[in-house]
């Protein structure tokens, strides 16, 4: 008897937890399944395959290889996805896994927007039409999975809107909320930052409505400063404008990252390969924003101009990154 009511005393217990679970999910929906990917690793991942680190690797001797090494090369830093990663989900999946056997947080950028770079066009390219970019994104969530990461999305895409038509703006947008809901769906465990150009480009006011137009409420938060030079009180500054403007119009204050890489020395007004300038606070949760990233790898050419003519974009210049050691 006494056992039967033990039994008896557990069960009703645990369907009063089990009812409890369902009760709190239901009054706090989401609360108990928030993922925090920074809770979920020891770090940020230091990228082996990264430009910097394959200069380095290829060019030992050089006597610019140590500093490279040591100041950029081990510095954890985005990886960067396009057309040009193959078969997109594999690629993703690669990246993260490495990252997760070691228990580091990975760094991806989504660049594959159709139309991408639009006005600048030293980048240009992307997806070939708007259904190849939403197989393309869908893939890229799913190559992540449960596992934990950080996706700065689209970089320019938001403020590379002045050249662009009504529709295509329209269209972009749709592809953007969609990308957000990709993630959201099929990779629970990443934090997702909608990019938001820089202090220079657009209002904060603009800014905060393209953002609202993009969906931004439904990703974890934006990213400022991607492959420019801005100081990061002038980011901190401009971020926290923008999250007053979107507060302003209803929504909520989102956490928003800043790209340090190369803000050592401040802009001087140019962003495409400009001289003097320097690395700057290495990639850490905090310092203003929620986390300071190297979303751009520190001597990668912006494209054909300034220090770096006659490259293209992306390419590694190991001069350029070695001047942005010492900035000069």
């Amino acid at each position: 008897m006494r056992r039967s009511r033990r039994r008896l005393s557990l069960l009703v217990a645990a369907s009063l937890t089990a009812l409890l679970t369902a009760l709190l999910a239901a009054v706090h929906p989401g609360t108990a399944y928030a993922a925090d990917p920074t809770t979920m690793t020891n770090g940020f991942y230091v990228d082996p395959g990264s430009s910097a680190q394959q200069w380095v690797n290829a060019n030992p001797g050089d006597g610019r290889a140590a500093a490279i090494r040591a100041s950029i090369a081990n510095v954890p830093s985005a990886r960067w996805f396009g057309n040009w990663s193959g078969t997109i989900g594999t690629a993703t999946g690669a990246f993260v896994g490495a990252a997760a056997a070691n228990r580091k947080l990975p760094i991806l950028v989504a660049y594959n927007i159709p139309n991408r770079d639009i006005c600048a066009g030293q980048s240009g390219g992307g997806a070939g039409s708007d259904a190849a970019y939403n197989s393309w994104i869908a893939a890229f969530a799913s190559g992540i999975g449960n596992r934990p990461a950080v996706v700065v999305l689209e970089p320019d895409s938001l403020g590379d809107e002045s050249c662009m038509t009504a529709n295509q703006i329209s269209e972009r947008n749709t592809l953007l909320r969609n990308a957000i809901a990709q993630f959201n769906a099929k990779a629970p465990n990443t934090w997702v930052y909608l990019d938001a150009g820089n202090p220079g480009w657009l209002s904060a006011q603009t800014m905060a409505q393209h953002l609202a137009d993009a969906g931004v409420s439904g990703a974890h938060g934006f990213s400022l400063n991607v492959s420019n030079f801005y100081s990061t009180s002038q980011n901190t500054a401009y971020g926290n404008a923008v999250n007053a403007a979107l507060q302003s119009r209803g929504g909520s204050a989102k956490p928003y990252v800043v790209d340090t890489s190369r803000n050592g020395n401040g802009s001087n007004g140019q962003w495409c390969n400009p001289a003097g300038r320097r690395i700057g606070t290495p990639t850490q949760s905090g310092g203003g924003a929620e986390m300071l990233l190297w979303v751009k790898v520190p001597g990668e050419s912006d494209g054909n101009c300034g220090t770096g003519g006659g490259s293209s974009a992306g390419q590694f210049l190991p001069q350029v990154a070695y001047n942005l050691v010492y900035g000069y």
